[in-house]
């Protein structure tokens, strides 16, 4: 069996894969940064799992009420409606959960635009640490020997 079946879902998957990816809270990336481009991919990171733990948590909502709605109907406690037991129920689960599973791709590829400009910024940042050799010294410059003709 997948190990990851018997994990309990996370209450918010974005946020998660944000701390997984970097060791800290999607609000946090964006105070790593003063300005310039690692900001905004870093404000766009966290845009990214708000979104997702967004969708992730109307995706439970209508899901969880889908299931309470099975459960009666299976128990007898409901009456079922010749329209179908679920009805909208079951369209709306499958848009959120395309909806949700087009928000895991977005925040993987702003996880990886992220790294992609944080590491530009290391190797700047360790280029111009980097201490400069000294400039070659220049040959010294000799004034031409004059030649003396014979007259």
């Amino acid at each position: 069996m997948d190990n990851q079946a018997s994990l309990p879902p996370s209450a918010a998957p974005g946020s998660q894969m944000v701390n997984d990816a970097f060791d800290t809270s999607p609000q946090s990336l964006g105070r790593l940064h003063a300005e310039g481009p690692e900001l905004v991919v870093a404000e766009l990171v966290h845009t990214a799992a708000r979104h997702l733990d967004y969708l992730h948590e109307q995706f439970t909502v209508t899901a969880q009420y889908a299931a309470s709605t099975l459960t009666r109907a299976a128990a007898g406690k409901t009456t079922i409606n010749s329209l179908g037991i679920l009805q909208n129920s079951g369209t709306q689960i499958d848009i959120l959960a395309a909806r949700r599973a087009d928000a895991v791709d977005r925040l993987k590829e702003a996880i990886i635009a992220y790294r992609q400009v944080t590491a530009s910024e290391d190797a700047t940042t360790r280029q111009t640490r980097r201490p400069r050799a000294a400039p070659p010294s220049a040959p010294a410059i000799t004034q031409p020997a004059r030649v003396t003709r014979g007259r």
